[in-house]
Parts: C-alpha cells; sequence; structure tokens
C-alpha cells in the first residue's frame, strides 16, 4: 500500500509526501555516514610484530575514540607503510626511523621519491644490533674482525643491509667476508667454526642469539663504541645507542652497548591534529599501555618517557602537542 492511499491523499500531495520521506531518509543516512570516520593503519604481515602492534592501536583506537573506526591493514612492511601513508592510502603505519629518513630524502635504495607527507608519532620498539664471536676466538674488539667470515644475514634483509652500513661506516665492509645467511644458521655456523662472527639485528632476547650462547662460550662486541670511531652516526643518524642488559643471554654477565634502528607510529601529514593528540592520549595511557602489552612482548619499550627515542625527522603537529605537555623537548629535525 502506498503512502498516498493510506492516507488517502490526492496524488500530487501523496508524491510529495513520499519524496519528502525519501530526502529525510537519505539525508539521515548521510548524517550517520558522517558520524563515523574511518581510518587505516597498515601494519605488516600476518603473524609479524608490525601486526601486533597496528592491530592493537588500530582495536584500542576504535573501542576509545567516539565515532572513529580504525582498520588494521595487512602490508610487506616498513617501506610499504610509508608509501602507503605517504599517499593517503593508509592514515597510520609502521616505519622503521631508517626508512622514514631514508625515504624522506630520496635516498632508498632504487627510489629517489621524498616522501615528505609522512610525519612521526611515537616510538613503539627497538631492533639492536647483536654482534657475536666465540670467546676462545681471542677477538675482542671490532676492528679485529679484518680478515674473518662474518654472517650479516640473508642477502636483501634488513639485517644484511644494516651489517653493510655498520661496517662501511667502521671501514671493515671490504676486508670482512660476508655470509649472508640466515640467523640461525649463523648460529650453527658459528658453533662450528665455519665463521668467525654472527651479526643478529633483532630485538632481544632473540632465539638464535640464545641458541649460539646456550651451545657455546660466545663474547658480545661493543658496537656502540665501534660506531663512534666511525661515521655511522652522521651517516646514519637514526642509529640510536641501546644497552642489552647484563644476563639477557647466557654467559654474557656485563651491559653491552650497542646501536638500534626504531620502529616508529607514523601518522599522514593529512590526520587531524586533535584526533592525533587525542589518539595517542589514548594509546599511553596506563589502560592503553597494558593493553598493548599483552599482545606483544616488545611493547614493553613503549613509555612516555622513550616516545621520541630514535626520531630524527618531523613529527607530527598533533603529537608535537602532546609530547610538549609531557615534558619533552623537541630537537630541531623534529619540529
Amino acid at each position: 500500500m502506498t503512502l498516498g492511499k493510506m492516507f488517502k491523499l490526492p496524488t500530487k500531495v501523496g508524491k510529495f509526501a513520499m519524496a519528502a520521506v525519501a530526502i529525510v531518509a537519505l539525508a539521515s543516512g548521510t548524517v550517520a555516514q558522517a558520524q563515523t570516520q574511518r581510518l587505516g593503519f597498515s601494519g605488516g604481515p600476518d603473524g609479524g610484530t608490525f601486526q601486533f602492534f597496528s592491530n592493537g592501536v588500530a582495536t584500542l583506537l576504535s573501542r576509545s575514540l567516539p565515532g572513529v573506526e580504525v582498520s588494521n591493514m595487512a602490508s610487506a612492511g616498513s617501506v610499504e607503510n610509508l608509501r602507503r601513508v605517504n599517499s593517503k592510502d593508509a592514515d597510520f603505519g609502521i616505519v622503521y626511523s631508517g626508512d622514514l629518513y631514508l625515504g624522506i630524502n630520496g635516498k632508498l635504495t632504487n627510489d629517489a621519491n621524498r616522501y615528505r607527507n609522512v610525519h612521526a608519532v611515537s616510538y613503539l620498539y627497538g631492533a639492536p644490533a647483536h654482534l657475536l664471536v666465540r670467546e676462545d676466538s681471542g677477538i675482542t674488539d671490532v676492528a679485529q674482525l679484518a680478515g674473518k667470515k662474518v654472517a650479516v644475514g640473508p642477502a636483501g634483509s634488513g639485517a644484511a643491509a644494516s651489517a653493510q652500513r655498520f661496517f662501511e661506516s667502521v671501514g671493515l665492509w671490504d676486508k670482512i667476508s660476508p655470509q649472508y645467511i640466515g640467523y640461525s644458521q649463523g648460529a650453527s655456523a658459528i658453533g662450528d667454526r665455519q665463521i668467525d662472527g654472527l651479526w643478529v639485528f633483532a630485538g632481544f632476547p632473540n632465539a638464535s642469539v640464545i641458541q649460539a650462547t646456550t651451545s657455546n662460550k660466545m663474547r658480545m662486541l661493543q658496537v656502540h663504541e665501534a660506531a663512534q670511531k666511525g661515521t655511522l652516526g652522521t651517516d646514519h643518524p637514526y642509529y640510536a645507542p641501546v644497552t642489552i642488559p647484563a644476563g639477557t643471554y647466557p654467559g654474557i654477565d656485563y651491559d653491552v652497548v650497542t646501536v638500534q634502528d626504531s620502529a616508529l607510529w607514523v601518522a599522514g601529514r593529512h590526520v587531524d591534529q586533535e584526533l592525533m593528540y587525542k589518539a595517542i592520549g589514548e594509546v599511553y595511557s596506563d589502560k592503553g599501555l597494558d593493553f598493548m602489552r599483552s599482545l606483544a612482548k616488545a611493547a614493553k619499550a613503549m613509555t612516555v618517557e622513550s616516545a621520541l627515542s630514535g626520531i630524527v625527522t618531523t613529527v607530527h603537529k598533533g603529537a608535537q602537542k602532546y609530547w610538549t605537555e609531557k615534558g619533552h623537548s623537541l630537537t630541531e629535525a623534529q619540529k
């Protein structure tokens, strides 16, 4: 039964009434849609650390920010996230500080584009360098690796790239014999004396380093001390010092000061400043941090105090406001 017949309205009046109802319904739907702001968070491969963090933040913000829905997006990782956020295909992402720095400056491998629409929000966790030798090798300093075989990770991996940057910065890359093998294979190889050194670029404690230090007596070299004698700090300013505490690995009863790249929460420059400010407040509240730490052990590195660690590029304006209120002083590079 039509609206006109139901109320016995004249045909023209009935048509007008139905049109009015349709307009109201359409307008109501438009208002409902406008009330929900949908954002995308680009993370990493399924099961990877990036994906734990991106899914956690997306879930947290969707629950705690009225009218905001954040969807977690699977991704190949850091560089893809950089490109997505820069092009507004995603609003948030996780990007290594090194990739962000290189991307902004047009220095990514085989990619001269400048990704200047991506701003840092906060430090999430670090991937530090481990450099192991056998205790009985007599090697106590990085310089003594000249002429030695060093496992640096698979060819094309982030680990191998970081190893090359480090050893080039201390003048050793053309003096060592890099072995492009994975961490687990490297841990076995150093135990079997097939290699002299093992480079691992990952969060600690790392399973392969545990494997190596459990099976044989190992020494971990002081990477940061060596880096300070070279050009790593000026060539790659995104590497930050970090300490692997004594006792983290079997037989390593001393602190090891090394360098790390930092996984950062990033946002597009287009993201509203007030929304960004509120989002950080939710994630870095006590409740928010407890939730993040329940999802990933690496999230224990997320603190208000460490929020700007490893960031050498522009910080989002909304984040600048939040962190300044929390007592942080921004560097010139972060402004």
